[in-house]
């Protein structure tokens, strides 16, 4: 029998642990390389959500009005540092490019397609690893305090029903018989019944990584410099040799892209959250989405997180808890049975390209080079559909969809 592929993943986030899985499936040799710990990014601290139903881009014709008004809050759901604007200007002026309407159109659609795939590829990831257990089907609620915000969002989910997502509308008296505990100013919600949430991302990261390592993959720690066709180069000095390599190394990821001639507008766009325990409000069963405040509520296994927000800053600026803060504070005054104390403050950086689709395709330098990063809000949701479309591509495959919306030279 003859030695299997040798494939370096970069990146032991929860794209880079999915798409190493997928790859040890197929009885390819992985080995894995992360600069600092399994999940220390954004796959640590996330909302827990598989949101297969959330096809609409961050970059949206609606979001452009609201964000001029967040954007003069520093605390609000969508901020800028303003210091930072050197850094991230080009990036802002693409995203309102993105938010144009035929691009709009455009990214639901790639993004529809990316979802049907990742619901269709994450299930069977569950049952090869045995993680069943810890995913469940508990349905996100999305709730509004005035009708006019209600409208305007139901539009956008009249485009979920043109890709045959669900959902169900409850209004008055109806919401709160369906939520108990909301405040009495919310007028009306939306249900998507088909939203999964996992028990605690970062455990879930463990558990896919433990799985791993009973499978015989080896775990690099390491920061990797630089890379070429067939090998890695770390910091230290070491040199890893693969005959295909994977680049997934979140918001990391465009510095070592930009090296291949892939110079991709990519930024850690930042969220916060606070983290209370299962004590703050053990009867929430759904995840509450905000849409209007820019956060969310999530039950975890181990307690409740309430985050969100973006905050457009340099990867290395200091984190500014106020506004994980500022959505506690928030929480409060909307969710008045919550209880508040003995919370723990986090903030991570998500993988955010302009126009809300990831990065999966080969690099400029060579079809052996493969970029799989830049998913922003979704890397849970897609990472079974981004594992599922890197397997392909190092074959040379069809892909199970088309991947010219996602290449890494259309900016």
């Amino acid at each position: 029998m003859g030695k299997s592929e040798h494939i370096v993943v970069i990146g032991a986030g929860i794209v880079g642990l999915v798409v190493a899985e997928k790859l040890i499936s197929q009885g390819k040799q992985v080995t894995l390389v992360e600069k600092e710990k399994v999940a220390a990014g954004a796959s640590q601290g996330n909302a827990a959500g598989l949101a297969f139903s959330d096809i609409m881009p961050l970059a949206s014709p609606g979001i452009v009005k609201k964000a001029i008004k967040w954007f003069l809050d520093p605390v609000g759901p969508f901020a800028v540092v303003p210091q930072d604007l050197p850094h991230t200007l080009g990036w802002l002026l693409r995203f309102l490019k993105a938010a144009r309407p035929a691009q709009f159109k455009r990214s639901i659609d790639v993004q529809a397609a990316l979802m049907h795939l990742g619901r269709n590829t994450f299930a069977p990831m569950l049952k090869r690893t045995n993680l069943d257990h810890m995913v469940r089907t508990n349905g996100a609620l999305h709730v509004y305090e005035s009708q006019a915000a209600f409208q305007a969002d139901l539009k956008n989910w009249h485009f979920r029903k043109e890709h045959n997502i669900d959902f169900e509308v409850y209004e008055g008296q109806a919401l709160h018989d369906f939520q108990p505990g909301l405040a009495k100013s919310f007028v009306a919600g939306i249900f998507a019944s088909t939203w999964q949430s996992v028990s605690n991302p970062h455990d879930f990261c463990r558990a896919i990584h433990d799985y791993l390592q009973g499978q015989g993959m080896q775990t690099v720690y390491g920061e990797v410099t630089s890379l070429s066709d067939g090998q890695v180069s770390l910091a230290n000095g070491d040199k890893i040799a693969g005959d295909k390599i994977v680049l997934a190394a979140g918001p990391w990821s465009s510095q070592l892209s930009k090296q291949l001639g892939d110079p991709v507008p990519l930024i850690g766009e930042r969220g916060y959250n606070t983290t209370l325990p299962k004590s703050a409000w053990p009867e929430l069963d759904h995840t509450l989405v905000f849409s209007e405040h820019g956060f969310v509520a999530v039950p975890l296994s181990d307690g409740v997180r309430i985050g969100g927000a973006s905050e457009i800053a340099k990867l290395d600026r200091p984190a500014n808890y106020k506004r994980s803060k500022t959505m506690l504070a928030k929480a409060r005054k909307l969710l008045p049975d919550l209880k508040d104390q003995d919370g723990v403050e986090w903030m991570g950086a998500r993988p955010a390209i302009p126009d809300t689709l990831p990065v999966i395709g080969y690099s400029s330098k060579s079809n052996n080079i493969i970029y799989a990063f830049g998913h922003g809000h979704l890397g849970l949701t897609q990472s079974s559909a981004t594992a599922q479309l890197v397997s392909e591509l190092i074959e040379g495959q069809d892909t199970s969809i088309d991947v010219q919306a996602l290449r890494p030279n259309r900016f």
